[in-house]
């Protein structure tokens, strides 16, 4: 029987205590949801969360995810790991760090990935706590060859943390410049405020020295700062993060916790500072995207991925045993000081050309739907999903005003309706509007205007019939393009 008491205990038992039916009868409670992806990556059993080592190596991309397969909690924490050919088709290829050492007997938590000649490096927090259970941080090191064999280091690259920064050090990206390599890391300083430190090291192994705060904003942020990925696109700066606590003078945010990013003008390696940053804008304007990981591939690109999911939040499918995904890779670029995000690989999975033409198309669940709205438009468009009710994800489009606001109450069960149930994207006025909406069955992403605006969200129909799609109020006729997808999973 699969445990619903979830204590402490039961959140971190050793993965080998585990009875073997546990994960059988996830399974079966799995196989029955009608709210699985398509083409999104999902856990197999049990919770999926922060993306990691999100990284190119030996031909292929990897991709790591936070996972702890006994159950739809967070538990004690592993990689999964996964690789693909074209950043869409994901093989799976099963656990790659189990918390089995002293160094991260409580969990293996986030990090990041580099490759260094013919290995690839995993740097990752280990999560380790005492009788008392009070947490030790460690930051962590293991190799991984191009057979995908792992073997961590036996002695922790940092130990502790400064004695200026609380239990709260985790989630180091690593990444290489002018021959040294740099580790950003997310922290909580004494004084209870959010940071990233800067470390620094000849070579991945160490020996890794502190070089202080990385410099990117005069505001303070919040009370911890979680995830942070320094990218460069077009030699500028962008630093992707989650600041938790984070006032709305700030940054204002609907969700639990928002996922940030600043953009600088330049970039200072002698005093590790932001020239000229920009101020805090939300990543994604939707509901449920945080811990986004990004990097800088070989061919240039500044390339991401998202969980979608939020912690602190219960999702309907928690109670079928499995809970959260990822959204698509994003190709990301700078316009105007601002990220645009563009969804990479869509088109390899386009199969079946769908006639849109109104009233009422039937939209299957998989789905990529293109549109178009003149300037000065107002009106609204429905993505049903009960025909029954005729409710679903619905789109407020004011192309004349300049907004869009996404309501999702009518698309099923409720998720997270303590922080409402719509997100507004603001546009420009009197300017036309053209969207891009990829839909998997219990999860949506809709990018505006070739990605200047993304919002991201999960939604949880009661019955597995097709979508359709109507429109009302338009004076002008909406242009429309679309696709059914493939299932890749």
């Amino acid at each position: 029987m699969v445990t619903t008491t979830w204590t402490t205990a039961e959140r971190y038992r050793p993965y080998d205590q585990w009875p073997t039916e546990q994960l059988t009868t996830l399974r079966q409670q799995i196989a029955q949801s009608h709210w699985r992806f398509g083409y999104h990556i999902q856990p197999t059993t049990g919770l999926l969360n922060d993306p990691n080592g999100f990284s190119y190596f030996n031909g292929q991309w990897h991709l790591f995810y936070q996972a702890f397969p006994y159950g739809p909690v967070h538990g004690l924490k592993s990689w999964e790991h996964l690789v693909s050919d074209d950043l869409m088709h994901w093989e799976k290829l099963g656990p790659a760090l189990i918390p089995d050492t002293p160094l991260d007997q409580q969990g293996v938590y986030s990090g990041s990935a580099i490759a260094v000649k013919d290995r690839l490096f995993l740097m990752y927090t280990g999560n380790v706590r005492d009788q008392e259970w009070e947490r030790h941080p460690k930051q962590n090191g293991a190799w991984l060859t191009t057979t995908n064999q792992v073997t961590k280091l036996t002695t922790p690259l940092i130990s502790n943390p400064p004695k200026t920064v609380t239990e709260h050090f985790r989630d180091p990206q690593i990444i290489e410049h002018d021959g040294q390599y740099y580790a950003f890391i997310g922290a909580q300083t004494t004084d209870l405020t959010g940071h990233v430190m800067v470390y620094q090291a000849p070579a991945v192994t160490g020996p890794w020295t502190l070089n202080g705060d990385l410099q990117f904003s005069d505001q303070p942020m919040g009370y911890m700062v979680e995830c942070p990925n320094l990218v460069f696109i077009d030699d500028r700066p962008v630093l992707i993060f989650c600041p938790q606590g984070v006032s709305a003078d700030v940054l204002a945010s609907e969700n639990i916790y928002p996922n940030a990013y600043v953009v600088g003008q330049a970039f200072d390696w002698e005093t590790f500072s932001f020239i000229d940053p920009s101020p805090l804008q939300n990543l994604d304007a939707g509901f449920d995207v945080y811990a986004t990981q990004a990097f800088n591939a070989p061919d240039s690109r500044a390339l991401a991925v998202s969980w979608i999911g939020l912690p602190d939040i219960a999702y309907p499918s928690d109670r079928e045993g499995w809970a959260n995904g990822l959204s698509v890779i994003k190709d990301l670029h700078l316009k105007n000081d601002r990220l645009v995000q563009q969804p990479v690989g869509v088109s390899t999975i386009r199969q079946q050309v769908l006639q849109v033409t109104m009233p009422h198309p039937v939209i299957p669940q998989q789905s990529e739907l293109h549109f178009t709205v003149p300037a000065d438009q107002q009106g609204q468009v429905t993505i049903v999903t009960d025909i029954t009710t005729n409710q679903g994800l619905i789109l407020n489009i004011d192309t004349a005003h300049g907004e869009l606001v996404v309501d999702r109450a009518g698309t099923g069960e409720a998720v997270a309706a303590t922080y409402g149930m719509t997100r507004t994207a603001n546009l420009n006025a009197h300017q036309p509007l053209t969207g891009q909406l990829l839909l998997d069955h219990s999860v949506f992403e809709l990018y505006l205007n070739d990605g200047a605006t993304v919002l991201t969200g999960r939604m949880f129909p009661a019955t597995n019939a097709d979508f359709s799609l109507s429109q009302t109020g338009f004076t002008t006729a909406l242009g429309w393009q679309g696709w059914q997808l493939e299932s890749v999973n």
